[in-house]
């Protein structure tokens, strides 16, 4: 295995240069992500913090009964084709070919419709997969599913997500990694995002490992996650004879802060190259501010008015919602509004982001 890190701050004394960037694991609009995130996000944010707490105090008025979290979900405020701009802006801006892929949890609905367009009909089609695996679960990320198989193999992958059976899993994950055009990455693993405790999460990450790393071909070095945890999955992929690989897990209006280089031409051809054990990793400008500026800008982002969402999803409560146990979806919004706390939404979010009510254009030159 060879993995090569470089630093965008740092000249590299070989002077090499690639052919192509390759921006990895975006999330858009088609994402469903724990709310939980955004609950505690929101808990630590001036004024938003307030509005929570009220609203799940009048919830339980109203109802007699807490609002359970199982069910509910937010989606980042980004469109596929302006993640996909974004991010091969920024690519081309540095000096290479772009090759960008868009992973949204489970959910292959940004790539492929970004593929019906003349311009985007190489975009991978990729997803990033949630994994249950004991008391905790993974996410993998899925890059470039063959076309002919793809909705096959995402329908096998969501049965297994809704009715884990840890018997079908190396038949799926054969069946995912039979193309040797497709990559299979274990993003951010040592992440509990469970919250099971360290010690029990990273044993379980060393178990499946054991059990599935043939399926496995690289380690993700994440840009929203801590340097020393980044360390610790360097270091993990070497003791697993893995390369490690970049993955940005971008939500927001912020580009990837870490990318790929390779002389590959295509996906697959790069996808080949992991797989092979080769990866040239390049830390950007943008990984070097501290983690909590980059988490507060992403829970910016999240509450942000966005006037040009393309479903109209405005203010931070359109993009979040809830399925009740009888299966009816309302938006928070609607949540809201059947409380009574609708009023001030707009203007809560205006008085969080200051003047701005639009997203800050992601900077695509080098930073």
């Amino acid at each position: 295995m060879h993995t090569h890190i470089r630093s965008q701050w740092i000249a590299d004394p070989a002077g090499e240069r690639f052919r192509t960037g390759v921006s990895l694991h975006s999330h858009t609009l088609h994402s469903r992500e724990n709310f939980e995130f955004i609950r505690r996000a929101g808990l630590r944010t001036p004024l938003i913090s307030g509005l929570i707490l009220h609203a799940e105090s009048r919830y339980y008025q109203r109802y007699g009964k807490r609002l359970s979290l199982d069910h509910v979900w937010w989606t980042p405020p980004m469109s596929p084709r302006e993640v996909w701009t974004q991010e091969c802006a920024q690519l081309q801006h540095l000096g290479y070919a772009p090759l960008a892929a868009i992973t949204d949890h489970d959910d292959i609905q940004a790539p492929l419709g970004l593929r019906m367009s003349p311009d985007c009909q190489e975009v991978p089609i990729a997803l990033e997969w949630t994994v249950p695996f004991g008391p905790t679960f993974f996410h993998l990320g899925i890059y470039n599913l063959p076309g002919s198989r793809a909705a096959e193999l995402f329908r096998a992958m969501q049965e297994y997500r809704a009715t884990p059976d840890l018997r079908r899993l190396p038949e799926i994950l054969a069946a995912v990694t039979e193309s040797p055009a497709t990559l299979v990455v274990f993003n951010h693993p040592l992440w509990d995002e469970a919250e099971i405790g360290e010690a029990k999460h990273e044993e379980a990450v060393r178990i499946f490992l054991r059990m599935y790393g043939p399926y496995i071909h690289g380690i993700e070095l994440n840009g929203l996650r801590p340097p020393e945890e980044n360390t610790r999955a360097r270091s993990l992929a070497s003791n697993v004879n893995k390369p490690a690989i970049s993955g940005g897990d971008r939500h927001g209006g912020e580009t990837n802060a870490v990318i790929n280089l390779t002389n590959a031409a295509t996906f697959a051809e790069f996808a080949e190259e992991i797989r092979s054990g080769c990866s040239r990793v390049m830390f950007l400008n943008a990984y070097r501010k501290p983690h909590r500026w980059k988490m507060l800008r992403a829970t910016m982002d999240m509450f942000r008015i966005y006037n040009t969402h393309p479903h109209g999803w405005r203010v931070w409560t359109d993009r979040a919602f809830h399925r009740s146990v009888d299966g009816h979806l309302r938006s928070w919004t609607q949540v809201l509004n059947s409380v009574g706390l609708w009023g001030g939404l707009e203007t809560c979010g205006r008085l969080l982001i200051g003047f701005t009510s639009q997203p800050v254009p992601a900077r695509a030159e080098p930073r």
